[in-house]
């Protein structure tokens, strides 16, 4: 009986993907763990993997087309099997009728659906595989033919992947992430350097730009927050010279041992990782009728990207060194940028951190990103005059801090004790190493 591929639902936000490019063609024949296409959602672009074997015989949606989530995208009939009426081809300007997007199969024949993702109230997503879980005898690893071929190419142990396919499958993407955050890094490769500006080009006619998927949610959800949520804003200038004076320090020593640098950044994450834990409304939601304090700090960053923003999250960071949160972000942002992230890596976030430093901007105050309730903005580093205990005028370092807040969930003076612990920290940097 063939099977319908249909579009997969890649984050809790996505309506839409876009197929960028098939990877099987017609007449192509398809085994369990073959990747069949590039997915591009509103964050990532994803591999679609197959989770039947057979022979790859109409594709619907050609590349560079958009689909909706659950739209028809092919079909795949077992090896052998003659179909006794293809369906037609739509061209790609036209979308199936609904009522073609439905197959009459059985209601136990799985779905090409890779994973889908609900709210919770704990950490914001909820994993629902869409087919039901693989069982297994003892000591059996559940994961794709392809993923163990490239398991034992990257010399990448199955048995301590944690698989993101349906039932807990370890697929190809898990394996190549692992494989990325374990490879060893150069000993002087420099951070990632923020993306550059577009160069400054007059216009000589208009144009019309067609919104990206990302953009899309980018509007809608900006929008949402603006709209709906109470904000109010605080600021506080902190005093730079000692958090520099540190990281030169300790980056001269990791330097000579062939260890990774530290960003002001990962001050300012591991900071306000800190702060959370010690004023706990601020690592908190609104939940409609309840005030959602979470257990644990996910962290999540902005990073800057072609399209936009995606906001990856360090899991759990108030118990992560600065080191370790510092090797997280730079991992993060890396395929972030490459569109190479996974749902669970960008969503559930409890607290965000805005940085616009390396682009010059000394203050700014940041938008919400819902269902949070605290964003911190953070300005560059500015070198002036400032008036010391003594009551001298001697030159000095300083560095703007924002926050925006949910009145909903905290309160000013709340706010006001949060940004203060982060500016406590940051004045005295060496506490964050203990």
């Amino acid at each position: 009986m063939p099977i319908t591929i249909e579009m997969p639902k890649l984050s809790d936000t996505m309506t839409e993907g876009t197929l960028v490019r098939w990877i099987k063609k017609v007449g192509d024949n398809v085994a369990v763990g073959d990747v069949l296409a590039e997915v591009e959602t509103d964050k990532a672009t994803m591999e679609m993997e197959a989770f039947d074997d057979g022979v790859l015989t109409e594709i619907y949606v050609q590349d560079g087309n958009k689909a909706e989530v659950g739209q028809k995208l092919a079909l795949l009939a077992a090896k052998g099997e003659k179909l006794e009426s293809a369906e037609p081809k739509p061209s790609p300007e036209n979308k199936p009728e609904p009522e073609q997007q439905k197959e009459k199969t059985a209601s136990t024949e799985p779905k090409e659906t890779v994973e889908t993702k609900a709210p919770s109230k704990t950490d914001g997503v909820q994993e629902t595989p869409s087919a039901p879980p693989e069982t297994s005898s003892p000591g059996r690893i559940k994961a794709s033919p392809l993923a163990k071929k490239v398991a034992a190419e990257l010399g990448v142990d199955l048995g301590s992947l944690h698989g993101s396919g349906p039932g807990g499958r370890i697929i190809r993407g898990d394996v190549v992430a692992s494989g990325q955050s374990s490879a060893p890094k150069a000993a002087s490769a420099p951070p990632p350097s923020a993306p550059k500006a577009p160069a400054l080009v007059p216009a000589l006619e208009d144009k019309k730009i067609p919104l990206s998927g990302m953009r899309k949610t980018i509007a809608s959800r900006l929008l949402e927050s603006k709209t709906t949520i109470p904000h109010f804003y605080l600021q506080a200038e902190i005093d730079a010279g000692p958090l520099t004076s540190l990281r030169q320090t300790i980056n001269a020593a990791a330097e000579s041992a062939g260890l990774g640098k530290l960003t002001v950044n990962d001050f300012i994450l591991k900071a306000t990782a800190v702060a959370a834990t010690r004023v706990p409304l601020a690592n908190a939601a609104f939940g409609g009728d309840s005030i959602i304090q979470f257990a644990n700090v996910q962290l999540a960053c902005a990073v800057a990207v072609e399209e936009g923003l995606v906001t990856p999250v360090i899991r759990e960071a108030q118990s992560k060194t600065i080191g370790q949160i510092s090797a997280a972000i730079k991992d993060l942002a890396a395929r972030a940028r490459s569109k190479k992230l996974k749902p669970d890596e960008y969503q559930g976030g409890t607290i965000t951190v805005s940085n616009l430093g390396a682009y010059g901007v000394e203050q700014f105050y940041a938008i919400i990103n819902p269902p949070q309730a605290v964003i911190v903005s953070v300005g560059t580093i500015v070198k002036k005059p400032v008036i010391n205990a003594a009551g001298e005028i001697v030159p000095g370092q300083r560095i703007t801090l924002g926050v925006s807040c949910d009145h909903r969930v905290v309160d000013g003076a709340v706010g006001a004790q949060f940004l203060g612990e982060i500016k406590k920290f940051l004045e005295n940097p060496t506490l964050l190493l203990i």
